[in-house]
């Protein structure tokens, strides 16, 4: 049964306690980096027959493939489709718009708004194959305007990929989708191959060699995080139905056996219900064994108070997904200040965030909502800043300059400023 705490009853740390996230894979994931970049696509073959056991003549994705995949698929593909148009029609309105000030005479300043030249983007495979995964990273990317959009992702061992994340990519407008998985696939899009592009940036979610490789190439890249195991936090009032708060603690429960699942409540009563819930639909989730591992390891239930104290517990934790169960959500909204993303009432279970919705499901995890934010096109988009003066407009602000240097003591940058003026005839 899921553990039950008191608030103010037990340790902080007992409340706040998050999984433990060593890998120990740091060593491996290095040489792997290193093959990729010393001998290309001919480490990524190697790589192909020994973890995903298939053998494979191209990395490249055909158009005939992707024409199977939407005869596998069928009527799914209307369900993607539609999937895509509610992301898009959110992420359109996080598009920023370039400026340029010049309201005092000599003087203009403004900001370009560049997309990317080339982003990669990390599907996993496998049992693990998600395309809506596809879709929250590759919609925003496009509409951010990225010149090469390329998905790389393990093939089974009959050398290919999944269906329904080729599906996904033909539906997000991605230009090409390469047969490469693990740490090797995120070496070959930071590093470049033969066949794989240096990219700008690498997107997507991922094993723990997957993440180790993005934090090892970081810097070589960027990247969009380093996501840790999934988790929810559900606000609940006493009125919630327990069957609902347990379907949804469980649907986070089944992603990983890291996975945190926590429900905060003013109630003892619900808190009791939904540990009971909890167990009994266990008993009927087909990732059982996960599920009950998550639960073990990670899932606990806080009673609070009240559910302003329950707001200030979740706002510590920082969630992942953040669920409001209760009748007036908005009458919270403005007091959660740490989440990745939060569903507002009792009809609104973070599935269909995952899915449907339309904001997107890249979050950040482990506490990270508290200084970063959820994928969106500012990820596939850069900022340069421009400046003009005039000599008129420069001499009514040089003294000031140089004098600011001279208290720096760089006494270079005074002299940049100062020799415009020096020597002048007039």
């Amino acid at each position: 049964m899921m553990k039950i705490y008191r608030y103010g009853e037990v340790s902080n740390d007992e409340i706040f306690a998050r999984p433990d996230m060593k890998t120990g894979v740091e060593d491996v994931v290095a040489d792997i980096i290193s093959n990729v970049r010393a001998r290309g696509d001919e480490a990524l073959f190697e790589y192909c027959r020994k973890f995903d056991k298939a053998e494979l003549t191209t990395l490249e994705v055909s158009e005939a493939e992707i024409d199977e995949a939407f005869d596998v698929i069928g009527d799914f593909r209307r369900v993607l489709e539609r999937a895509a148009a509610n992301i898009t029609k959110f992420h359109e309105k996080q598009l920023r718009n370039s400026f340029i000030i010049n309201d005092e005479d000599g003087i203009v300043m403004g900001q370009k708004v560049i997309p990317m030249d080339k982003a990669g983007l990390y599907v996993p495979g496998g049992t693990a194959a998600y395309p809506s995964t596809v879709l929250m990273d590759a919609v925003p990317a496009k509409i951010a305007g990225v010149g090469e959009l390329v998905i790389t992702t393990p093939p089974g061992p009959d050398g290919k990929v999944n269906p329904y994340v080729l599906a996904a990519a033909k539906v997000a407008g991605v230009d090409r989708i390469l047969k490469v998985g693990g740490a090797q696939a995120i070496a070959a899009l930071a590093y470049g191959t033969e066949t794989v592009p240096k990219v700008d940036k690498i997107v997507g979610p991922g094993n723990a060699f997957v993440a180790e490789a993005k934090k090892q190439v970081f810097g070589i890249v960027s990247i969009d995080m380093i996501a840790g195991p999934s988790e929810v936090l559900c606000v609940a009032d006493a009125k919630s139905d327990p069957r609902h708060v347990a379907a949804d603690l469980l649907a986070q429960a089944e992603h990983d056996k890291n996975a945190s699942a926590v429900l905060v409540t003013d109630s003892m009563e619900l808190a009791e219900q939904v540990a009971a819930e909890v167990d009994r639909q266990l008993k009927t989730l087909p990732r059982t064994e996960i599920a009950t591992a998550s639960i073990e390891n990670n899932g606990k239930i806080i009673v609070a108070d009240d559910l302003r104290q329950a707001i200030d517990i979740a706002n510590e934790i920082a969630p992942e997904h953040l669920e409001l169960h209760m009748d007036n959500p908005f009458d919270y909204l403005d007091a959660v200040r740490h989440a990745g993303s939060i569903f507002m009432g009792r009809n609104c279970p973070e599935p269909l965030g995952d899915y449907f919705a339309g904001p997107n499901h890249t979050l950040p995890t482990l506490g990270t909502a508290k200084f970063s934010s959820p994928l969106s096109v500012d990820d596939f988009v850069k900022k340069t800043q421009y400046t003009y003066y005039t000599r008129d407009a420069l001499s009514r602000v040089y003294e000031d300059i140089a004098d600011f240097a001279d208290h720096e003591g760089l006494h270079g940058h005074a002299r940049s400023i100062r020799s415009r003026f020096e020597d002048d005839p007039e």
